[in-house]
């Protein structure tokens, strides 16, 4: 069974972001085990400076370095990455459990991610131009896992 990590920037405030997490970590049991591992966010003014935001970006990265496996692919999500089709996604997955047991997933602050949390990853994946609050982006993308997961078993639920 495959280890599914979700390294994540910030806690989840809204009930409704915590109980669609749930759900689809519920869902994604009988396909990987996944663990959640949430860091505290960085907090500066209201209107940082560029010099503040480098510096929460870089105090962030390192605490999700510090948190990186050091066997598994890494796959961090920013703007720059690849976007995929559902059936591309889960083919990617597929490849990458041929290459290892276990796959992170990395989500940045507001911000974003450091370029040395970013060239962590062989693949970085993009959710499109849109931005996203990484909140949101963390729900986004357990139901993309499950979604590819159920492509996988041929399931249904991806129509």
């Amino acid at each position: 069974m495959m280890t599914v990590n979700i390294i994540c920037v910030g806690k989840l405030k809204e009930r409704y972001l915590k109980d669609g997490c749930a759900e689809y970590i519920k869902r994604l049991s009988p396909f990987a085990k996944v663990n959640i591992i949430e860091l505290q966010e960085e907090r500066c003014g209201d209107e940082p400076s560029d010099a503040q935001i480098k510096s929460v970006v870089e105090k962030e990265g390192e605490r999700i370095t510090a948190r990186l496996p050091k066997s598994g692919v890494t796959i961090p999500l920013c703007i720059e990455g690849r976007e995929f089709s559902s059936p591309e996604f889960s083919s990617l997955l597929e490849k990458t459990s041929l290459e290892s047991s276990s796959v992170t997933f990395v989500i940045g602050g507001s911000f974003g991610l450091s370029e040395k949390v970013k060239n962590s990853g062989k693949t970085k994946l993009s959710f499109g131009r849109l931005t996203l609050p990484h909140q949101l982006a963390r729900l986004v993308l357990l139901e993309q896992i499950y979604r590819a997961f159920s492509i996988s078993a041929n399931s249904k639920y991806h129509k």
